[in-house]
Formats: structure tokens, sequence, C-alpha cells
């Protein structure tokens, strides 16, 4: 009895020391308990005022934890601090409403100790903003009322759908016979997006994609009640959904990040779990040096929730360093899991052979930092997409949201037109994704396009559109970085990829840059892509298609045909070479029902391709 108490005493006072008593150790390092602040025992009040009062005593550059105790904290945002940020591929709506903002903290760990934080409205949890060393680690991120809702068809006719909402999780009325959504602050929003989820697999159904789940015209219904939570859509869809499946509706705008990063440096996200966000995910954007070790922007499936962390679940843009993502995942999105790009803008003027009058282009990018002092400037032809020569910056100047001027060092091609592009290639980052899940969501997998190195290795693809799209373009999207280095290693590529049809998935890895004049004078846009060791499992003809590559190889893959799903693609080959050169087939396993077992070489010489499938594969040659 008595070494049972001396243990049970020791025990006591080592976990009230590891909880309360550390203020220091020998590196100097600060830990700060929320629980000091009030923080604890909050039930569904309001923990805004809690956070703003340790935020003062976040300012010196020790090194510093902010420890929260286990639970679950509310957050409003009445008493939140707003900033307006110009954030990539989101809607200009301004000002953010920003729940933990910390703006030039520097060495900081954030642990959640497995909290979680439940948010109400429109609000960006967290913002990181010209930070240095941050890690935020073992948290979730969910909504008491998501912004988005979803309802299980319960009933399909030719004349109406009945569709069960719960009420309680997504307020709802009709308000001329249209669904209409309350969202927090005594809103409404109107239903205006649907996706439909297989109830079991809980995979995007499959020929769905960008035509809708119901079909055009599909918001010309009539909504009736029927009888409480179970609303009663008239309209002879074109379309009918599947009884049992998950209708996702979308009623919210893009309007905030979860996890803003800007102008910020060596940031670490660890063990977060991202149940919701309106807009994406995260999104950095100018920042340097990022990791992302266990993030996960995934449904909720404790709540049933068939709709994941937002839209894109991570959004690289225009950062710089070593990017690297590993043990994550994806699923439920309303985009693309992983998209990592730069931003092309336009000249509009050539003010001198030193100034440049830009604009940006595309509506998600205005506003942006662009340009600093000694960033690298590559200058674009515009119809054939090929760099005449670069620049470095010595000033930006912004004139409003949508132009700038840019000040050069030396002057700029004489052959640099009004309507030609820039690329930063400065801020153009090195990327690693490894070991992670890239699970069925609206669209694509992983987008890339950065002239660093990128290794995409260990991975499990289940993309509902291709699961791997290396674009790049300066005419539509506007989203810049041909690649140079690309390591495509041990990945899997299930049956579920490119199961519908969306922009550029021409295959289940689909290189499609956008090139207005594609010719025999136009130079390759993309370098040295390599696809090997992997597994693919099609159920459909396309497994690559590659657009203006000089140097892509596909070695040692195993391919094999999978039957869960009937073909239906446009693109009836195997390999699509469209203007290539030293393109590379050999050493692999396919299997004997492979559909197709051809190549497509379009505008690219049979000297270009070299492979050792002999006579088990045909060759269709299209100038």
């Amino acid at each position: 009895m008595r070494l049972s108490f001396i243990f049970l005493l020791v025990s006591a006072f080592l976990t009230l020391h590891s909880e309360n008593a550390i203020s220091s150790e020998k590196n100097d390092t600060t830990f700060i308990f929320m629980k000091d602040y009030g923080l604890a025992k909050t039930r569904k009040k309001d923990c805004v005022k809690y956070i703003n009062k340790v935020f003062t005593d976040l300012k010196d550059n020790n090194p510093k934890v902010l420890v929260f105790t286990q639970g679950t904290y509310h957050f409003y945002p009445e008493d939140c601090q707003t900033r307006e940020y110009y954030e990539s591929n989101t809607s200009d709506i301004n000002p953010k409403v920003c729940a933990f903002l910390f703006d030039g903290i520097k060495n900081l760990v954030i642990d959640g100790r497995g909290s979680t934080l439940i948010f109400h409205g429109q609000m960006q949890p967290f913002t990181f903003d010209n930070c240095e060393n941050i890690t935020l680690k073992n948290i979730n991120i969910d909504w008491d009322n998501p912004l988005i809702a979803q309802g299980e068809v319960l009933k399909v006719t030719k004349q109406y759908i009945d569709l069960g909402i719960n009420h309680r999780e997504f307020p709802h009325r009709l308000v001329d016979e249209k669904l209409v959504f309350d969202v927090y602050g005594g809103k409404q929003n109107h239903w205006k997006g649907t996706m439909e989820f297989d109830r079991k697999r809980r995979y995007v159904e499959i020929q769905t994609g960008d035509g809708g789940c119901l079909g055009r015209g599909w918001n010309h219904y009539r909504a009736e009640a029927t009888m409480p939570g179970i609303i009663r859509l008239h309209h002879n869809f074109l379309r009918k959904p599947k009884i049992g499946n998950f209708l996702v509706l979308r009623h919210a705008e893009r309007a905030h990040s979860g996890v803003f990063i800007i102008e910020s440096k060596n940031i670490v996200i660890e063990n977060l779990n991202l149940y919701h966000a309106t807009g994406l995910g995260i999104l950095a954007q100018f920042s340097e040096d990022l990791t992302f070790n266990g993030y996960r922007a995934i449904p909720n499936l404790a709540k049933n929730h068939y709709f994941g962390g937002g839209d894109d679940g991570l959004q690289v843009s225009n950062c710089k360093g070593e990017i690297v993502v590993t043990n994550c995942e994806f699923a439920g999105l309303m985009d693309d899991p992983i998209n990592v790009h730069g931003t092309s803008v336009q000249i509009q003027e050539i003010i001198s052979d030193k100034e440049l009058k830009c604009k940006f282009m595309h509506h998600q990018s205005v506003g942006l930092n662009w340009g600093h002092k000694g960033d690298k400037i590559s200058f674009i032809e515009n119809e054939r997409m090929h760099s005449i020569g670069t620049g470095e910056v010595t000033a930006f100047k912004s004139i409003d949201n949508e132009f700038f001027v840019l000040t050069f060092s030396a002057p700029v091609p004489n052959n640099l037109e009004v309507g030609d592009a820039l690329e930063n290639l400065t801020w153009s980052p090195d990327f690693t994704l490894t070991n992670s899940q890239l699970k069925n969501c609206r669209a694509r997998g992983l987008l890339v396009s950065t002239p660093g190195k990128v290794l995409i290795e260990n991975n499990v693809f289940e993309s509902s559109g291709s699961a791997i799209l290396i674009a790049g373009d300066a005419n539509g999207w506007f989203e810049s970085g041909a690649v140079a280095d690309v390591l495509i290693k041990n990945n899997t590529f299930s049956e579920l990829c490119n199961t519908s049809s969306y922009q550029f998935c021409e295959g289940i890895i689909s290189i499609f840059p956008i090139i207005p004049k594609l010719d025999k004078k136009t130079p390759a846009f993309h370098k040295n892509i390599r696809i090997e060791n992997n597994r693919f499992n099609p159920f459909d003809f396309p497994v690559l298609f590659a657009r203006s590559v000089d140097g892509v190889s596909f070695t040692n893959n195993t391919v094999t045909r999978a039957y869960t799903f009937e073909p239906y693609h446009n693109r009836k080959f195997t390999f699509t070479f469209e203007s290539c050169k030293n393109a590379t087939i050999s050493g692999n396993q396919f299997s004997d029902d492979l559909l197709g077992k051809n190549i497509l070489l379009k505008k690219t010489s049979l000297s270009e391709l070299k492979s050792d499938l002999g006579e088990s594969f045909t060759i269709e040659e299209f100038k």
C-alpha cells in the first residue's frame, strides 16, 4: 500500500508539472496555456475574447508554445479582427473575418492537443501573415452549421425527387418555391450547385462531373415541403440521381480559407483535420518553405458528411523554397485536392523600355503583391507560350486591384508585345508529395505547374477526373509554371480515376498546357517528365495524354484493366503524344484485356518515340 501511494504521488506530480508548471526549459521555450486566459469549459460561448487576450503575449521572438486544454471551443464573427486580403483562387469578398490572426509572429508552436474548434458563419479560422517558424498541430476545424448542405435521395420519379435534409444542421426554407438556406447572421443563400456522392464508397457518382448530376436546366425546379425534413423537387430532371445517394448542395460563396498563409516562411501544418471551409482548405501564397504532415481535408464521418474541407484542399500559389506534403488525406472536396501553381499576368502597355503596365486577368487573382525587388521574371510570347527572355524587377507599383506597373533593371526584349505574358520565376517552388491519399473529389487529383523539382511518390489516387494534371497557360486560368523536372514514382492509380469529364482530363495522367499556336516552330512547353514503377487500374482507354513535352517517359509500370465501370471517354487511345519529342515507353506490364493497346502520335514524328512494345500496340499517326 505504501509503495502504491508513493507511486500515485509521483504520477500526480509529473502530470501537474507537464500541464502547468513548465514555463521554460533549457532552450528558453515559454509555454502559454490558453486556460490561463479563460479558455476552458466555455460550452457554446464565444471564445474570441479569450484568444484576443493572448495575442499581446506573443510579440517577442523567443520560442513559445501555445497550448490548448483538449476540448471543444466555439468562435463567432462579431468580435474577430477583420482585414482586407486578396486571396488567390478566392472570391474578392472583403474584409475577411479572422478568428486567429497571427501577424508578424515568429518561433511559435500552436498545439491544440486534439481540440475541436467550431466556427459560425463566414470566418477564416487561421491566418498567418508575415510569420516565421510557426507550427500548427493537433487541431480539428469544423462549423456548427456548415455553409454547404447535403440531402439524401429518398425517391425518384419522372415528375419529382424527394430529398431528406436535416433541418437542424442545414437550416432551410422555401422562398417563392425555391430552396433557400439560412446562414449565420440572418442571411439567406440560394441553392446554386449540386454534386452526387455514392452512398457506400463515397465517390463522386460516375459521369456526372461538371455536366451536373441533375442535368441542364435543373434550377427550373419547384420545391414543396411534403413533411418536416423532406423537400419534394418538382421537375423532370434530365439526369436522375440514385436512390440512397447523397446530394451535396452548394449555396455559399468561396469567401475564405480554412488556413491562410501569406508572406510567411517555415510554416508547418501537422495533424490537422479540416472538416469544412467554404473556400480553399489551406491557401499559401507568396510564402517560403512549407510542410504539411498529417493534414486531412476530409468529411466529418461522425456527422455522416459527404463533403470535405473546402474547395481545393491545398492551394500553393506563387510560393518558393521547399513545399512538402506527406501523410495527408483529401476526400469529398468541391474541387481539386492539391493545386501548385504560379500566376501569369498580361502586358497591357509598354510604357518605356524598362516599364510595363500589367493586368491580373482572372477575377480570382486580383490584388496580389505579385512583384518584389530582385524577382526574376520570364517574358512569355503569348501565341506559342515560350520565353523570349528574362528580367529583374526593381520596383512594383500597384495602380488598383487589377493593374500594376513593373520596373526592370534592364530594357525588356525588343520583340515583346502588348498581350504577351509574364511569369515570376523567383516564386516557383520545389514540390514533394509522398505517402498521401487523394480520394474522390469533384475534379482532378493533383495539379502541379512549377519549374522547380517535383517528386510524386508512394501515393494513392482515386480522383474523379485526371489523377495528375500538368497544365500551364496564359490565356484562360493564367496559372503559370512550365515543369522541367517531374518524377512520378511508385503510386497507385485506382479504377476511380477519370470517372467523369472535367476540363483538361484527357488521361489518368494529363499533360495539357494551353498553347494557342502549336506547330513545328513551337518549342516544347514542358520538359523531363518521368512516370515509373506505378500501378494503373484503368476501366477506360486513356492512361497518358502528353502535349508539348520534350522528354516524357512511361517505364516499368503495371497497367491492369478494371471492370468496375463502363468505358465512356471520347479518347480511345491508351497513349497520346501531341507535339512531343523524346518520348519513351518501355519495361511496362499490360494486362491482355487492356482497352485500346494503341498509341496516337499527333504532330509527333514516329522517330521521336522509343518503345519496346513491338506489335502488341498499334500506332496511329495524325499530322
